[in-house]
């Protein structure tokens, strides 16, 4: 496999900017052994490709590859958007509710993430849906990771525990309707608006799912 990624940069406006110095020192690292990964990933196969050969791509040993990413899926299933979708969501004002500040956070960060990630994000998620390892972790990072910030924020927002029943079956319907225009979009060839997908698929929740 040849497929290549172009090469990413941190331009004015990249969100990341929006958080603390050492925060976006931990992840513009986190970013660049990522992206070597990748890249070996796709030239060798995943399963062909070691976290050794992946140190060495980034100059870097291969204790401080596991420092930021636990374990060899993670270089796949790990990103760097659930801390700059949630200094989006906090900055939101207060008199939104959970539904349309997400709305609003999709609307800021997707735009920024079609620009610059186009190629990472359909790479990585190819590779999520075709590895069983991978496709196994991204199942538990999900719920690990992305699900407990959305319950989280929505928690602060609502004034009631990340924890609560209700606050969970929200994170979990917010998971799904993420979910399905991801995989429209992958269906796409990556060719639809992956913004206008995320924002028509939270109206449709916040209508109640009619049909």
């Amino acid at each position: 496999m040849s497929t290549s990624l172009p090469e990413q940069t941190s331009p004015p406006g990249d969100p990341l900017d929006r958080l603390p110095l050492r925060e976006r020192k931990k992840l513009r690292t986190r970013r660049a052994i990522q992206e070597h990964a990748l890249r070996l990933f796709l030239d060798q196969g995943y399963d062909a490709t070691t976290v050794e050969q992946v140190a060495a791509a980034a100059e870097v040993s291969p204790s401080t590859v596991f420092r930021y990413f636990p374990t060899k899926e993670d270089l796949v299933v790990t990103d760097e958007y659930d801390p700059v979708m949630t200094e989006f969501f906090r900055s939101q004002p207060a008199d939104l509710t959970p539904l349309e500040a997400l709305r609003a956070t999709f609307r800021q960060v997707f735009p920024y993430l079609d620009a610059q990630d186009r190629a990472t994000m359909v790479a990585r998620t190819r590779m999520m849906l075709e590895v069983p390892a991978l496709r196994a972790r991204m199942i538990d990072s999900m719920r690990s990771g992305t699900l407990g910030v959305v319950a989280e924020l929505v928690g602060e927002r609502t004034g009631r525990a990340p924890d609560d029943r209700r606050v969970q079956a929200f994170a979990w319907a917010v998971m799904g309707v993420l979910q399905a225009a991801m995989y429209a979009w992958l269906d796409s060839d990556a060719t639809l608006d992956l913004a206008a997908l995320v924002d028509a698929n939270l109206e449709f929740l916040a209508e109640g799912l009619p049909l």
